[in-house]
């Protein structure tokens, strides 16, 4: 029953504790951007990370487990790339 509640509370191979501990920094640095804006980047750039090293989790501790799983976090990631560059021509 224990292994039951367990796979219940993470979504897709992420933990249950990823998201919410991502969007807490989030918060803190960007508090921090607005009391010193030199570092309102650092905040910015966090925000944008979040998925990023949610999909690097996925990736690397599922590929045991479910790699179709795996592949398709990687293929976000490589989607999420492709953006990052098509994003720059524009």
């Amino acid at each position: 029953m224990k292994g039951e509640q367990k796979d219940r509370s993470e979504l897709a191979g992420l933990p249950a504790w990823l998201y919410p501990a991502g969007f807490w920094v989030g918060v803190v640095l960007l508090a921090v951007g607005v009391l010193f804006p030199g570092l309102a980047a650092v905040g910015v750039t966090w925000v944008g990370l979040v998925p990023v090293l949610a999909a690097l989790w996925v990736a690397m501790t599922a590929w045991n487990r479910d790699r179709r799983l795996s592949v398709a976090a990687l293929a976000a990631l490589g989607g999420l790339a492709v953006v990052y560059v098509v994003k720059s021509f524009i």
